[in-house]
C-alpha cells in the first residue's frame, strides 16, 4: 500500500513537471498557463509570477516593470486571482506564444477585465515575456475557445545575434511605417495591418473581435494617435513577434490620453506582418 501511494505521488509529480514543458504546441501552453493559475490559488500571485518568470519578463502595473524585481519587492501576495484563455497561439518554431483571455480578481466585491500575456519557451518550459491586464467595470461575456496549434514546424539550426537583430529590425520598421500612415492617412491606416481576425483589448471594453468592429470602434472615437516603440521581440521562426511601448490617444472628444500598448503580429502569406492583438492599458506619469 505504501509503494502504491509512493507510486501515484510520484506520478502526479510527472504530471505536474509535464504539464509545464514547452513542446512546441499551443496546447503545452495552455497546460502551463492552467499549471500557472493553479499555482496562484494555491501559493499566491507573488511566488508563482517569480516561479514563471525570466530575468527580463515585463509585467505592466500598470508601466512595465521587470516581474523578478516587482514580485521580490511585494510585500503582500494575492491568491483570489482567476482567469481562462479562450485565444492562444504559438509559433511554427515553438519559442514564442500568447494567450489572451477574461480574468476575475477578489471575492465579494470583484473586478473584471481582459489579459493578455505573451510566453517564451526557455531551456524546455514556458516562462512568461509579457503580461498585462485591462480593466472592465462588469462581467465579461464568454468567448468560444480557439487555440491555434502551429500548421508545422520550422525553426532554423543556427541563428547568430546579427540574424536576430535583423529579424527585430524587421518589426521596427514595420511599426514605424504604421505609425507614419497613423499620421498621415488617420485611424483608416490600421486597415492595412489587422488581420481580419485581430483582437483589440482596450480599457472598460469587452474584447473586440475582428478587423471591422475594431475599426468601426477606433473611428468612433479616436481623432489621432501616435505610437513609441520601445521594446520587440520575434519568434526565431520568423512567423510570429510582439511590440511594446507608448501611445498618446487624441478623441474626438477633445481629450488626450497616454497608454502603455503591447501589439502581437503576425506573418501572411505575402511575408508582411499583421497585427493579430493589441492591448491597452493607462499609462501613469
Amino acid at each position: 500500500m505504501k509503494k502504491l501511494f509512493s507510486t501515484a505521488v510520484a506520478s502526479l509529480l510527472v504530471l505536474g513537471a509535464f504539464a509545464q514543458k514547452s513542446d512546441g504546441t499551443t496546447k503545452s501552453l495552455v497546460n502551463a498557463e492552467k499549471e500557472f493559475a493553479k499555482s496562484v490559488a494555491k501559493n499566491g500571485d507573488k511566488e508563482a509570477f517569480l516561479d514563471y518568470s525570466s530575468a527580463t519578463t515585463l509585467v505592466f502595473r500598470p508601466n512595465p516593470v521587470n516581474a523578478k524585481t516587482f514580485y521580490t519587492g511585494k510585500a503582500e501576495t494575492q491568491n483570489d486571482i482567476s482567469w481562462t484563455a479562450n485565444l492562444a497561439k504559438v509559433s511554427r518554431s515553438g519559442d514564442l506564444g500568447f494567450t489572451t483571455g477574461p480574468y476575475e480578481i477578489g471575492t465579494s466585491e470583484k473586478k473584471y477585465g481582459q489579459y493578455l500575456s505573451i510566453w517564451k519557451s526557455e531551456n524546455g518550459r514556458w516562462k512568461l515575456a509579457i503580461d498585462l491586464g485591462t480593466e472592465s467595470n462588469k462581467p465579461l461575456a464568454k468567448v468560444s475557445q480557439s487555440f491555434v496549434e502551429p500548421k508545422d514546424h520550422v525553426a532554423p539550426k543556427f541563428l547568430n545575434e546579427r540574424e536576430i537583430k535583423a529579424g527585430r529590425d524587421i518589426i521596427l520598421t514595420t511599426e514605424k511605417t504604421l505609425n507614419t500612415l497613423l499620421k498621415t492617412h488617420g485611424i483608416a491606416a490600421f486597415g492595412g495591418f489587422l488581420t481580419n481576425d485581430a483582437r483589440l483589448l482596450f480599457p472598460g471594453n469587452e474584447a473586440i473581435n475582428g478587423k471591422g468592429k475594431i475599426l468601426a470602434f477606433y473611428n468612433s472615437m479616436i481623432s489621432k494617435i501616435n505610437l513609441k516603440t520601445t521594446g520587440v521581440d520575434k519568434a526565431i521562426g520568423s512567423d510570429l513577434a510582439y511590440t511594446y511601448g507608448v501611445v498618446t490617444i487624441d478623441y474626438k472628444a477633445d481629450l488626450r490620453e497616454s497608454f502603455n500598448y503591447v501589439f502581437v503580429y503576425e506573418k501572411a502569406a505575402d511575408a508582411s506582418w499583421n497585427l493579430i492583438v493589441q492591448a491597452f492599458v493607462p499609462a501613469e506619469r
